[in-house]
């Protein structure tokens, strides 16, 4: 082997070499990375008693004693399509968020941009109206409002309307006109005699009831098997979750601390939502305001998938939502983990969960 031989041998061994070495390194720094710990988890929620778990949670600290070192930021919405936004656009990390908007993004992406990782909130959602509508009938030609253009409330409102005969449209107009609201404004336009009526969360719904004088014309719970409809979910972005498993679990663990804690301090449960709402909003409920609110809500960490194709024919038939599949929209692997290691039963994503 002659010199030149020798030193391109060499060179070439050499190069392996570094080649090797760099990629353990780069090996040793993604490992690094994906077990690095996560600086601020940043959640999104809203101020209402359908959100009681998110807002026990907060106020009682479970959902940061579980995060540890990682800081728990919040951010309060008035609805889903808004915090849909944050979530995209990477300003939130997870939501407390309404089924529909869930759905929505889905869809929109693909598959590509949330999952839901557990239930939260079940019922919780009515039509109220003012003295003089005690029908379907008497709807027509009236102007109600939503929180939001494609929020879960919206959707609902729209598709009963649509089951009655009553046409709607996303743009203003038709039979039934809708009007999308910032909550705290419909009670104020209701009040003034400037709306008919609103389908709403708790304790919106009870708070015009209350407050206004409006009365129950439809409550969500009717229309549904059981009385059982999902209202709120918690989700996540997909890319948080790829990126740190470990905070997904950790968020999951303090959403059960909540909903045990719920479950079992019912007579508390009232004082908390209400210091926690006076927080974010600067006002708390009156006492019959939050005793009717919680009266028409119930917790639970299952989701119930199952439902979440009614939903999906309800958004395309209220014309706030394209078609779309949901497979892989639910991923309760760290929920059925969680509540096997609390004794408690798993549930069940009916099919639609992620394909790993």
């Amino acid at each position: 082997m002659n010199r030149k031989t020798r030193i391109a041998t060499a060179l070439t061994s050499l190069g392996l070499a570094m080649a090797m070495l760099a990629g353990c390194t780069s090996g040793q720094a993604a490992a690094a990375d994906k077990g690095e710990k996560l600086d601020t988890l940043r959640l999104g929620y809203f101020a209402t008693v359908t959100h009681a778990p998110a807002l026990v949670g907060v106020e009682k600290g479970f959902l940061q004693k579980e995060l540890g070192t990682t800081a728990l930021k919040t951010e309060v919405f008035n609805a889903g399509p808004a915090a849909i936004e944050a979530l995209s656009a990477g300003a939130i990390d997870a939501a407390y968020i309404g089924p529909n908007p869930a759905i929505n993004t889905f869809i929109k992406s693909g598959g590509a941009s949330a999952r839901v990782i557990a239930g939260a909130t079940s019922g919780g959602a009515s039509l109220v109206v003012r003295d003089g509508i005690t029908s379907t009938a008497d709807l027509k030609g009236k102007t109600l409002a939503t929180p939001q253009l494609g929020n879960t409330q919206d959707v609902a409102l729209r598709t009963w309307l649509d089951s009655k005969g009553l046409k709607t449209s996303v743009t203003g107009g038709g039979d039934v006109t809708i009007t999308p609201t910032e909550n705290a404004q419909t009670l104020t336009l209701f009040k003034d005699g400037k709306l008919d009526g609103a389908w709403l969360p708790e304790p919106w719904a009870s708070r015009l009831v209350v407050e206004a004088g409006a009365h129950v014309l439809q409550d969500e719970r009717d229309l549904w098997p059981g009385g059982k409809f999902p209202t709120t979910v918690l989700l996540v972005s997909t890319d948080f979750a790829d990126k740190h498993p470990d905070a997904v679990k950790e968020l999951v663990a303090g959403h059960l601390d909540s909903l045990d804690w719920i479950a079992k301090n019912p007579t508390e449960l009232g004082g908390v939502v209400n210091s926690a709402l006076q927080k974010a909003t600067g006002k708390p409920l009156a006492d019959e305001v939050l005793t009717k609110s919680l009266a028409n809500v119930s917790f639970s960490a299952d989701p119930n998938a199952k439902a979440f194709a009614t939903l999906v024919k309800n958004g395309v038939t209220a014309g706030t939502q394209t078609k779309g599949s949901i497979d892989g929209l639910f991923d309760l692997t760290a929920l059925n983990a969680a509540l096997k290691e609390r004794n408690e039963a798993t549930v069940d994503d009916g099919g639609l969960g992620t394909k790993k």
